[in-house]
């Protein structure tokens, strides 16, 4: 990669990590909160495109945008989480879309679907640029006001938290719902659908092993091996293409904010 490859303005505009979208949102709804407030609250189905159009502006403007586009996108992810909110009455977990644990998580499975999809393609960077690179992914969180302390100091620090957070997190009927819905693309554009089998297998593959279990996905070695083949191929692509197509998708949401 280009020399600010441990600068979070240089990884996160790299369009490939798009390929581990899928598996952050599966990975956000599997929390038992976010799940019962994206049922509740969101019309996710409807129009399956409009969270990641929101996750991605978010994201490209933290990474890259103006201050005045930085704020606009963090005024408007607050607005959209104010009516997201349950006080856990009957048997249902309370939520808040506001609260600072579920910004960590949110903002955790960016960096973890993130970081998965970047080493698989263009390898681990070194331990140092690897440490720098986490810690600045925290503005993912702290954006929305959860407090800095809460992200995780250390790349091990993290790996704690996550492995715990992955052992309380369970998948119910409306939730596997949600997950098909948004799989199957039932009122997405037709360039959406035409993607889709390749998105489903991508976010199938890449989610752990434990919270594919939870969703219900089969998953076989020969799938396995076909991933490997696809980041290989994926590899290869990048080191051909030059930036502002890789890039293209990050130029776009910058451009919609002006």
């Amino acid at each position: 990669m280009s020399r600010r490859a441990a600068d979070i303005s240089g990884v996160a505009p790299e369009s490939v990590l798009l390929a581990g979208a899928g598996r952050a949102i599966l990975l956000q709804l599997a929390n038992p909160a976010v799940g019962r407030g994206v049922a509740l609250h969101s019309n996710f189905v409807a129009d399956p495109l409009r969270r990641l159009h929101g996750t991605l502006s978010y994201v490209y403007a933290l990474t890259n945008g103006s201050p005045a586009q930085q704020r606009t996108v963090k005024a408007r992810v607050q607005r959209a989480h104010l009516p997201v909110k349950g006080d856990g009455s009957g048997a249902q977990p309370a939520y808040d879309a506001a609260d600072p644990q579920l910004q960590l998580w949110v903002a955790a499975t960016l960096y973890d679907s993130g970081m998965q999809v970047h080493d698989a393609v263009f390898g681990p960077l070194p331990p140092g640029a690897a440490e720098s690179l986490y810690r600045q992914y925290g503005v993912l969180g702290t954006a929305l006001g959860m407090p800095a302390a809460l992200w995780p100091a250390t790349r091990s620090d993290f790996a704690a938290y996550w492995n715990a957070r992955l052992a309380e997190l369970s998948v119910d009927d409306s939730v596997r719902a949600v997950a098909a819905e948004l799989l199957a693309a039932t009122n997405a554009p037709v360039w959406v659908k035409a993607l889709m089998p390749l998105a489903r297998f991508l976010t199938v593959g890449l989610l752990p092993p434990s919270v594919r279990e939870l969703y219900g996905f089969r998953w076989s070695r020969r799938n396995e091996v076909l991933l490997g083949v696809f980041f290989k191929s994926a590899a290869v692509l990048v080191r051909v293409t030059p930036a502002r197509i890789r890039q293209a998708p990050m130029h776009y949401y910058l451009k919609r904010h002006g």
